[in-house]
C-alpha cells in the first residue's frame, strides 16, 4: 500500500502556511495545527485571501491532500457545558474554527466532546454535546465534526464508546460526523494497550458500539500513567506504558486494512524527536 498517513501536531506560527511546509520538512505524510490561537475564544484577525493561498499552495507542493489533515479545535471550548454563556461562548467559538478549517479547503475538526462539570450527568451532557455539535453542522456546511475520546479526568466525557456513541446517535448525521480515537486517553480509560489482549479488547470494543466507519482519526501517544490511571499524560513513542511493541500492533493492522486508513498524528511531548518517532513508525 501507498506510505501511511503519519506526522505531527505541528506548529503554525506565523501563519498557518507555515504547518505544511514544517511537516514535510520532517518526513510527515499527515498533519494536525491549530487554525487559530487555542488558548484564545476568537481569532484576532481573519484569514486573509493571501494566506488561504498559500496554505493551499503549500499543501499541493508538499503532497498533503484535505484527507491527511486533522485540525484540532481550541482548548477553551466546551460542548458539554450546562452553563448557559459558557456554552454560549463554545459554540460562537467552534463555529468560527470551522469556518476557518472550511475557508482553507478543509474538510474535518477534531473537538473533544466537553465536561459536565458536574452540574447534569452524562445523559445531560450527551445531549448539551450533541445539540452544539447539530449547530455547528448547520453554520458550517462541509465540515465533518470528529469527536475525540478522553482518558476520564473529572467529569470529562469521552472516556467510554458509549459516550461518542450516543452524541453521534444524537446527532444524526454520520455523514459530517465521526471519531479520533487517541491511544494515551485509550489506554488511561482502561484499555491496556500495553497488552496484545488489551490491544485486541479496544479493537472489538470499538467495533461493536461504534464501528469502524466511524473511524476519522488516530493520535498516536504512549502514556506516562498505567493502564486505568484516568490520567492524561503523553509520553514519546516507546517511552512510556504502552511501549514500542503496542505502536506496532497498530501500524500492523493498520497496513493490513484491518485499521480503516486514517491520518495518525503524533501529539508526542519532544518535537525534537518527531522525526524519529516518524521514521520508527513507518519503518514497522
Amino acid at each position: 500500500m501507498n506510505d501511511i498517513l503519519l506526522g505531527p501536531h505541528i506548529s503554525a506560527a506565523g501563519g498557518v502556511s507555515n504547518a505544511p511546509c514544517r511537516a514535510a520538512k520532517i518526513g510527515a505524510t499527515a498533519f494536525a495545527l491549530f487554525v487559530k490561537n487555542q488558548k484564545r475564544w476568537a481569532a484576532r484577525h481573519p484569514l486573509s485571501e493571501e494566506e488561504i493561498g498559500a496554505f493551499e499552495s503549500a499543501c499541493r507542493e508538499h503532497n498533503f491532500p484535505v484527507s491527511s489533515i486533522l485540525p484540532h479545535a481550541g482548548y477553551l471550548i466546551n460542548i458539554a457545558s450546562p452553563k448557559t454563556e459558557l456554552r454560549q461562548r463554545s459554540v460562537r467559538s467552534f463555529i468560527e474554527e470551522s469556518l476557518r478549517c472550511s475557508l482553507l479547503g478543509l474538510t474535518m475538526i477534531n473537538i473533544h466532546p466537553g465536561s459536565h462539570t458536574g452540574l447534569t450527568d452524562e445523559t445531560g451532557a450527551v445531549a448539551l454535546a450533541a445539540e452544539a455539535v447539530r449547530q455547528v453542522l448547520e453554520a458550517v456546511p462541509g465540515i465533518a465534526i470528529v469527536l475525540e475520546n478522553t482518558a476520564g479526568q473529572g467529569t470529562a466525557m469521552g472516556a467510554r464508546f458509549e459516550h461518542l456513541r450516543d452524541i453521534l446517535g444524537k446527532v444524526g448525521r454520520p455523514d459530517r460526523t465521526g471519531v479520533c480515537i487517541d491511544t494515551c486517553h485509550l489506554h488511561a480509560a482502561g484499555w491496556d494497550l500495553g497488552t496484545e489482549a488489551g490491544y485486541n479488547r479496544a479493537l472489538e470494543d470499538f467495533k461493536h458500539i461504534l464501528g469502524f466507519e466511524t473511524l476519522r482519526g488516530l493520535h498516536l501517544n504512549d502514556a506516562k500513567q498505567p493502564a486505568g490511571s484516568r490520567k492524561d499524560r503523553h509520553a514519546g513513542i516507546g517511552q512510556g506504558t504502552i511501549g514500542t511493541e503496542g505502536f506496532a500492533r497498530i501500524i500492523r493492522d493498520y497496513r493490513s486494512g484491518r485499521i480503516p486508513r486514517v491520518p495518525m498524528i503524533l501529539e508526542t511531548p519532544d518535537p525534537h524527536r518527531w522525526e524519529e518517532e516518524i521514521k520508527t513508525l513507518k519503518a514497522i
